[in-house]
């Protein structure tokens, strides 16, 4: 077997047509903005197979400083499929995941900013709460906490 050389994951895409309510969504379960900027260019391009493109991204971070996501808004060319109401059995990306400490309170956040709770929050035999969201503009979040084991 070859050592594998991976350092780290850098970060999630997710496109999206509001950057201002991406980050407003994903502010509210913690993640900080570490930027914002235009990416555009022939470089940009052909990274991307798109050819001339002009995106506008904002970078959030987890409070650990270790994930990110990176919410672009492509202004050209224009996206050409949706794929934000997919239900959870769609191939492809599905959803990012977040541990959090407590999921009762952050559900009933995020539905007071117009998120919508997919099922139910359930419990994992005795580790964790778990549950879907849809948050802004559809886009699919899971939600876990862990539970605190009892040691009497």
């Amino acid at each position: 077997m070859v050592e594998n050389k991976l350092i780290r994951m850098d970060n999630v895409g997710i496109v999206v047509e509001s950057l201002d309510n991406a980050i407003l969504f994903f502010s509210e379960i913690g993640l900080k903005l570490e930027g914002r900027a235009i990416i555009e260019g022939e470089w940009a391009g052909r990274v991307t197979g798109l050819g001339d493109q002009h995106v506008e991204i904002a970078m959030m971070v987890t409070p650990d400083g270790h994930s990110r996501l990176e919410l672009s808004k492509f202004l050209h060319p224009a996206p050409v499929s949706d794929h934000r109401i997919s239900p959870v059995n769609t191939l492809g990306y599905l959803r990012v995941m977040f541990t959090v400490e407590d999921i009762d309170e952050l559900v009933a956040r995020l539905i007071k900013i117009g998120a919508q709770l997919v099922g139910e929050i359930v419990q994992y035999q005795n580790s964790y709460r778990l549950c879907y969201i849809r948050g802004a503009e559809g886009i699919l979040v899971g939600l876990a906490e862990q539970i605190a084991l009892n040691k009497d």
